[in-house]
């Protein structure tokens, strides 16, 4: 009988061990999850809504660099990712930059349009 009873117990261990490996996979799926909701995708539309600000860069838009520089578009090439910037009107000084540096467009009110809204 006690034999009975032994491997009654090792059965019971051995059948508790096949949950185990669900039980040390499902923490990590939960944290791929909040990895992809949290961190992935907001990353992913906000690459989205900056491409999508840089592909409607024209000619004549208020716009600040990376640099802290303001100006005013003079020029686009978006096949050399090239913009031309006009920083000041007095003496007409233009500075030629890549188009990637151009961090917001600003509106004609004074007021900015971020590219992190």
């Amino acid at each position: 009988m006690e034999t009975n009873l032994t491997n009654f117990i090792l059965f019971a261990q051995d059948q508790g061990q096949g949950s185990g490996l669900l039980g040390l996979l499902l923490p990590f799926l939960i944290i791929g999850v909040f990895f992809y909701f949290l961190l992935i995708r907001p990353q992913r539309q906000e690459q989205s809504r900056r491409r999508s600000m840089l592909a409607a860069v024209k000619k004549n838009d208020r716009v600040v660099t990376a640099g802290g520089i303001y100006g005013v578009v003079t020029n686009v090439d978006q096949s050399a990712d090239e913009v031309t910037l006009k920083v000041d009107e007095a003496n007409n000084t233009k500075l030629r930059m890549t188009l990637s540096s151009i961090v917001r467009v600003l509106q004609d009110g004074g007021a900015s349009e971020s590219a992190s809204q």
